[in-house]
């Protein structure tokens, strides 16, 4: 035979489905990030169960707790900002809890897009992070797919919050800010513990360190690079968000 002949083609493995890569998230999330690597990259099935979580949590939250209590609650939360209401003329005050209404509700219902931008951000940061520093070979809709799929553990949280509202949380003691017993700082009274130590304290969370892990794993399976840059590059910039929040809570409690 020559040297010309045509040689057998390996043959590839099928792509999964996108219930497939949901599924290997929380059981082989490697195979998960392999696929996307292959191409695979759609990403609207995470981001819908997304939705319905942040849309499921509203819903709850309206119903058990009510928006305004959850503004009230979080004016109360900030001594200074609680001072200065309280020294406000009645219609200024009714008019920044309006503003304050408006805001919270509109965080809420604009969800699925505000986790588009935040994860759309995020991953430009990641992506020249993990291509430029480390050497590796990710494209942006690789980094951008993985993301959608690392956060999935963050439904986890939504539901767990669920739980502790029907449970029977005190509307007057509701913290929509940190609403899941997931970090350190869910367990201090945040207006009897140091607002640096309690911003420090509510970062420790497992599900973000979950969802951490999850994207090491991930940016370094998608950018070809050892899994211990992938660590560096997330942890790194987890890191530095951690710091400029305790200092913010620092500088302006």
């Amino acid at each position: 035979m020559s040297d010309s002949a045509v040689q057998p083609v390996a043959e590839q493995a099928p792509g999964l489905s996108q219930w497939q890569r949901v599924a290997n998230i929380f059981s082989a999330p490697s195979k998960t990030f392999a696929d996307i690597k292959r191409g695979n990259k759609s990403w609207w099935l995470p981001f819908i169960f997304a939705a319905i979580a942040g849309y499921l949590l509203y819903a709850v939250v309206t119903t058990k707790i009510g928006m305004e209590q959850v503004v009230q609650n979080q004016i109360h939360l900030s001594p200074k900002q609680e001072e200065r209401m309280n020294q406000a003329p009645p219609e200024q005050r009714e008019t920044s809890m309006k503003i304050s209404l408006g805001i919270t509700n509109g965080i809420f219902l604009g969800g699925p897009i505000l986790l588009l931008i935040i994860i759309g951000v995020g991953s430009v940061g990641l992506w020249g992070t993990i291509n430029f520093l480390f050497g590796g070979k990710a494209t942006y809709g690789s980094i951008f797919s993985m993301w959608m799929y690392a956060g999935l553990p963050g439904i986890i949280k939504v539901l767990l919050g669920i739980i502790v509202i029907y449970a029977g949380t005190a509307p007057e003691s509701f913290n929509i800010k940190n609403y899941a017993p997931t970090n350190l700082g869910a367990f201090l009274n945040p207006l009897e513990t140091n607002a640096a130590l309690y911003s420090l304290a509510s970062s420790i969370d497992l599900i973000t360190i979950w969802t951490l892990v999850l994207l090491g794993m991930g940016a370094a399976t998608v950018a070809g690079v050892k899994r211990s840059s992938g660590y560096i590059a997330v942890f790194g910039w987890w890191a530095i968000f951690v710091l400029i929040g305790v200092g913010w809570a620092a500088a302006f409690a």
